[in-house]
C-alpha cells in the first residue's frame, strides 16, 4: 500500500517570509494538494534568542493570505524531549561524539588543509581524545560541541524528483555538528527527528541543501527512520542572472501586500511557474496551479526573478477579477464601476482614483474654454444611458467640426481630469449630470 503523501514547510520565526521562503512553501503545497496529501507547518523555533511570537504570527498571516493553508502545525520548542531522546540513542550507539576545538582552532585546521591542497574536512580528532585530554579541556572551561559520525566509506545516492540522479561521497564531507557548545541544537537533528515522527514522505527545497540531504540520509537511518523522497529546486537569481540582492530576494511578502498593494495570486502565479516549462500566466485561483503541477516541468538551471513581473501579473489578474472576489475590500465601490474600470487598474487601490471621477471632487482640465461651452450647450438631458456618450460626441462634432482626438480628448479631460482611462460610454452614465455641467464650466466638482 502506497504511503499517503505528507510534506512540511519549516520556516524559522526569526524574520518575515520572503520570495525564496514562499517558493518553497508553494511548491510543497501544490504537490501536496495535487496528491491529496497532508501539509505540515513546522515552526523551527529552537533559536530562542532570535525567534519571536510576532514573527510566528506574521508567517501564519502571510501563508493564510496566499491561500497556503495547513493541515497540521508544530513548534520545535515543544519537542525538546524528543530531540534529547535521539541524542541519547546516537551517543549509546557511538554515532555522536564530543569535540573541544574552538572556532579559531577549527579555522586554523581548515587553512592548513587548504594550504596543503587537501579538502577542509574535519579530521575526527575528537574521536582520538584520551580521558586526560578531555579533563584538561574541561578544566579550561571548554564545553564540547557534538558531531554525528558518518558511516564511511559511503556514497549516498538518490533519484531527485527535479535534478535526477544524485550521488555524494560522504568522505568529502565533515562529520556534521548537531549540538553546539552551549547545548543548543543545530537545524539538522531536530529536523530529521521531526520528519521521522511526523511521517514526512517528501522533502522539497533549494538545491543548496543537496549536500545536507546526503548527510541527513545517514541520520534518518541511524534514528530508525525512512529517508524521504528528495526534490531540490534551482535557486533564484535576479533578472540579469545576478544573485538576489536584499532588495530583490528578501523583500517580505508582508511588504508586497501592505506597501505595494499586490494581490496574493500575482505572487502565487509567478513563483509556481518560475523555472518551469509552463508559461507564467495570471491566475485568479490556485486550482489550475495544483492541477498542472509536475516535477518534470522544472529546469535544473537557475530561475530568474524580476519584481516587475509581479506588477504585470497583478494588473492582468485584476483585469479578470469578478467583483465578488474583491467586494469585501471595496465596501464603498459599486459593482458597475468595478466592471467598467477594472481594465484600467494595476493595483486594487487604483479604483479609488477612478471612483473620484464619478463622485468627485476633481479639477477638470479645460484646454479650450470656447469648445467646452459649446459642448455644454449640446449636453444631452438626463437620464443618461450607454448611448449618451455617442449621442453627445456626435452633437459636439456637428457643432464644432472637431474630429478624432481633437473631439474626444478635450471632452475626456473636462469630464474626468485625465488624458486616458475607462471607456467613456460606460463611465458617463455613472456621473451626476450636474457634476459634468460644473466641470465643463471649469469648476471643481
Amino acid at each position: 500500500m502506497t504511503k499517503a503523501v505528507k510534506v512540511r514547510f519549516a520556516p524559522s520565526p526569526t524574520g518575515l517570509l520572503h520570495v525564496g521562503n514562499v517558493r518553497t512553501a508553494l511548491v510543497n503545497w501544490l504537490f501536496c494538494r495535487q496528491q491529496g496529501g497532508s501539509f505540515l507547518l513546522r515552526l523551527d523555533d529552537t533559536d530562542q534568542a532570535r525567534s519571536t511570537e510576532a514573527f510566528a504570527e506574521a508567517i501564519e498571516r502571510d501563508l493564510a493570505w496566499l491561500g497556503l493553508t495547513w493541515d497540521e502545525k508544530a513548534r520545535q520548542s515543544d519537542r525538546i524531549p524528543a530531540y534529547e531522546a535521539a541524542v541519547e540513542k546516537l551517543k549509546a550507539e557511538g554515532r555522536l561524539y564530543p569535540c573541544y576545538e574552538t572556532g579559531q582552532e577549527l579555522d586554523l585546521k581548515r587553512k592548513i588543509q587548504l594550504g596543503q591542497g587537501k579538502p577542509p574536512v574535519y579530521d575526527r580528532a575528537g574521536l582520538a581524545l584520551s580521558e586526560e585530554e578531555v579533563k584538561a579541556f574541561e578544566a579550561e572551561g571548554r564545553n564540547p560541541h557534538w558531531r554525528f559520525k558518518l558511516d564511511l566509506p559511503a556514497r549516498v545516492e538518490w533519484n531527485d524528483l527535479v535534478k535526477g540522479h544524485q550521488s555524494f561521497d560522504l568522505a568529502a564531507l565533515s562529520d556534521p555538528i548537531l549540538i553546539r557548545g552551549d547545548g543548543t541544537f543545530l537545524y539538522t537533528l531536530p529536523s530529521v527527528v521531526d520528519d521521522i515522527d511526523f511521517g514526512i514522505t517528501h522533502i522539497m527545497r533549494g538545491e543548496d541543501h543537496a549536500a545536507n540531504s546526503a548527510v541527513q540520509a545517514q541520520l534518518f537511518e541511524a534514528l530508525g527512520g525512512t529517508v524521504p523522497a528528495y526534490a531540490h529546486f534551482s535557486l533564484l537569481t535576479g533578472a540579469g542572472g545576478e544573485g538576489l540582492s536584499k532588495r530583490l530576494g528578501t523583500a517580505s511578502i508582508q511588504s508586497y501586500r501592505e506597501e505595494d498593494g499586490l494581490e496574493a495570486m500575482s505572487i502565487n502565479s509567478l513563483l509556481a511557474r518560475l523555472g518551469s516549462s509552463d508559461p507564467i500566466e495570471p491566475m485568479t485561483s490556485l486550482e489550475p496551479l495544483v492541477a498542472g503541477f509536475d516535477f518534470g516541468k522544472y529546469s535544473r538551471s537557475t530561475a530568474k526573478f524580476d519584481p516587475k513581473d509581479l506588477e504585470t501579473l497583478n494588473a492582468k489578474i485584476l483585469h479578470h477579477t469578478d467583483f465578488d472576489a474583491v467586494a469585501d475590500r471595496l465596501s464603498d465601490v459599486e459593482e458597475t464601476l468595478w466592471n467598467i474600470c477594472r481594465g484600467n487598474i494595476n493595483k486594487l487601490n487604483d479604483i479609488h482614483a477612478l471612483q473620484k471621477i464619478v463622485k468627485g471632487p476633481l479639477e477638470p482640465v479645460i484646454a479650450d474654454k470656447d469648445f467646452a461651452e459649446q459642448a455644454l450647450a449640446v449636453l444631452p438631458e438626463a437620464p443618461w444611458d450607454a448611448t449618451t456618450w455617442k449621442a453627445w460626441t456626435t452633437a459636439v462634432k456637428d457643432k464644432t467640426g472637431a474630429k478624432g482626438k481633437a473631439l474626444f480628448m478635450p471632452l475626456r479631460q473636462a469630464v474626468t481630469g485625465m488624458d486616458h482611462g475607462p471607456e467613456m460610454g460606460g463611465l458617463l452614465p455613472l456621473i451626476d449630470p450636474e457634476i459634468v455641467k460644473a466641470r465643463l464650466q471649469g469648476k471643481t466638482a
